[in-house]
């Protein structure tokens, strides 16, 4: 009989809502809520152990939180290690990212999420995602796929992406073919100029193109905002913006400052942030766009500065915050956005 390692945060692991989300992480013998009916549906495999933690010690305690993980699976010495479903739920999702982060190349790792959870892009690359809704209620429907594509690993079958339901990883692997590579693109070529369908072995991502807004005819008039990826915020971050992955984005009113130096620092995860925190302004030039203001270069620097985190952001964050911060800017009359990263 095989053993199944299961991830589940406080909800489904039947110790509580939000009020428990800051349980630390224990394992504990045998199924506890979906890993109950997964387990039921596995072939010549059972789940033998669950860990249960609180998403939010998990998101800020991750290094003890993967540290746990290691050392139940350790213990536990799984075959399989099998995380949520996460469904759209952000935290939980960057938690079983941190689970697959931790166990990465020692197990196969198999989960659920909606397509656009951040914790989709935080650990494609390294687990089997199989797509769900966005909550709950999908869960019958989830967990026979789940199961299925388990039995499938566990069995030591080969798995495709396309025939066995999960989302591309973004992985090249190598494979025996029939024919050389030339002959397959010949192949594929001729296919095209005769207008018949062929299938690509390297799936190009797709991007959306935003046609540029029209030039500022008058600088001078204009009103400019300043918009950063850096993870700028207030001393002391009193808005807990998240270091990577963010969930959010804030903004301050800066139209009594002619500098964020002394008062701002980057809480951004993916650079060394010693020079940033010696001046913010290195990150976010609200000193240089006062300057302009002063000698009458641009009109007016709008008064409120807003900033996110982009490291490990996913897409669809990205794209949301994009909207909203847009949406705000372009009804408050601004003409112009100064946009950092790092």
């Amino acid at each position: 009989m095989k053993k199944v390692l299961y991830y589940v945060n406080q909800f489904f692991g039947q110790i509580g809502g939000e009020d428990q989300a800051h349980i630390e992480p224990r394992l504990v013998e045998g199924t506890v809520g979906p890993s109950m009916a997964f387990s039921n549906m596995l072939e010549g495999a059972e789940v033998s152990h669950t860990i249960i933690c609180g998403d939010n010690y998990f998101n800020e305690n991750k290094e003890a939180a993967m540290k746990f993980v290691q050392d139940a699976f350790e213990e536990v010495q799984p075959d399989l290690v099998v995380a949520g479903p996460a469904f759209n739920a952000g935290r939980y999702g960057m938690a079983v990212a941190g689970v697959a982060e931790a166990l990465k190349g020692k197990v196969p790792i198999l989960t659920s999420m909606y397509e656009e959870n951040p914790g989709v892009d935080a650990c494609r690359s390294i687990a089997y995602i199989v797509p769900t809704g966005e909550s709950a209620a999908a869960m019958r429907k989830t967990l026979p796929a789940l199961a299925e594509l388990a039995n499938k690993i566990l069995a030591g079958k080969a798995v495709k992406a396309k025939e066995d339901g999960y989302m591309l990883q973004g992985r090249r692997l190598t494979i025996h073919a029939e024919d050389i590579g030339a002959r397959r693109a010949v192949n594929m070529l001729v296919k095209r100029f005769k207008g018949e369908e062929f299938e690509t072995e390297l799936p190009m991502p797709e991007f959306d193109y935003v046609d540029p807004a029209a030039p500022i005819a008058d600088l001078s008039k204009a009103t400019i905002a300043l918009v950063t990826t850096g993870g700028m915020v207030p001393n002391g971050n009193p808005d807990h913006l998240q270091s990577a992955s963010a969930q959010k984005w804030v903004k301050y009113d800066v139209s009594s400052l002619d500098e964020l130096k002394g008062v701002y620092q980057t809480v951004h995860g993916g650079f060394d942030p010693v020079y940033a925190n010696e001046r913010a302004d290195r990150v976010a030039p609200l000193d240089e766009l006062k300057r302009l203001e002063k000698e009458g270069k641009i009109g007016k620097v709008f008064e409120y500065f807003y900033s996110t985190t982009g490291t490990g952001t996913s897409v669809a964050n990205s794209e949301k915050f994009g909207q909203e911060i847009g949406k705000e800017l372009k009804e408050s009359g601004v003409d112009g956005v100064i946009l950092t990263s790092t």
